[in-house]
């Protein structure tokens, strides 16, 4: 079977490994230009890419899906199979090219969750559950018949982070076995309950800005949600404050809600109903710290107010 994989960020690093690694020949490898990174802005290479030339790939770049070129090379090269994982939305004259269809890894359980962060937002929503699916790609986002789903549980305290690597190796595994049934042709296809459909929309940054008028365990899904990026934020005495890690406490608040006590190396924030203990946090142009090493470089007096913005 001639396969070719659409992907960019680290999350679908594994997925191309685990097709390589199953004995599956991978005609080429398409993904994003480089692109200025960090801080210096210096120009570099998306992980996917990366990946692929460490396994001896052939590496196709493309700014637009639509361009006559890249469309000329795909029919050239006309796969079998179109495999896409953390790509962008392919247009129909991409996906109906190969012969057995066009699928894509989602990491959710559809039809929750659809579009660009489903993991964020399951994390921010309080869900226990979620997984992912792989299902042929039609004309409307997210919406094809899904092939195949794996669950997984959702830790109380797992960060968007930690649940996306997570993911991105279950969803490898669920790549190759989806591939497995779609050669032996025996897929059983399932409609998706548009009914029960949620959306997972892109995050913008007024998306972040923590609301400390919620429950605590609303604020710690929020927060966590966020973790490590774009990262939820609040302004302490002027200053942006992005807050990676939180625990519920289950103390019930005595201070306003948005309102810092620092107790026993130990800092907590006010919520509508309890406390919620700050683990780990970055102060505006300082580096990110755990909150004891925080409180040694910055005094919080008991009553100092969080606030929504600047002033």
């Amino acid at each position: 079977m001639k396969i070719v994989f659409m992907g960019t960020p680290e999350f679908a690093v594994p997925s191309l490994r685990a097709i390589v690694q199953a004995g599956y020949g991978v005609a080429a490898v398409v993904t994003n230009p480089d692109e200025p990174q960090g801080r210096g802005l210096k120009v570099s290479p998306p992980p996917v890419k990366t990946a692929a030339l460490e396994l001896g790939l052939v590496v196709i770049q493309v700014e637009s899906l639509k361009d006559p070129e890249f469309l000329r090379k795909l029919k050239e090269i006309a796969p079998d199979l179109v495999v896409v994982v953390a790509f962008r939305i392919l247009p129909k004259e991409v996906f109906t090219i190969p012969r057995l269809g066009t699928f894509n890894l989602h990491s959710s359980l559809l039809p929750k969750y659809r579009g660009a962060a489903p993991i964020n937002w399951a994390v921010v929503k309080g869900e226990t559950e979620t997984g992912i699916t792989t299902f042929f790609l039609d004309e409307k986002m997210d919406t094809g018949k899904v092939i195949l789903q794996k669950k997984t549980d959702i830790g109380e305290n797992e960060t968007a982070g930690e649940l996306t690597a997570r993911l991105s190796v279950i969803g490898a595994a669920g790549v190759v076995e989806t591939i497995k049934l779609i050669e032996s042709g025996s897929v059983e296809l399932i409609d998706q309950d548009n009914s029960l459909a949620t959306k997972a929309p892109k995050i913008s940054k007024d998306d972040c800005t923590i609301e400390w008028n919620r429950p605590a365990k609303e604020v710690h899904d929020f927060i966590r949600g966020f973790s490590p990026e774009p990262g939820a934020f609040t302004f302490l005495n002027g200053k942006m404050l992005k807050i990676f890690r939180t625990r519920i406490t289950h103390e019930k608040a005595s201070l306003p809600a948005g309102t810092l006590k620092a107790e026993q190396r130990k800092l907590f924030a006010a919520c509508a109903d309890e406390f919620v203990e700050v683990v780990e946090l970055q102060l505006e142009g300082k580096k990110r710290l755990d909150a004891p090493e925080f409180l040694r470089g910055t005094r919080v007096a008991v009553g100092t107010n969080l606030t929504r913005s600047r002033t």
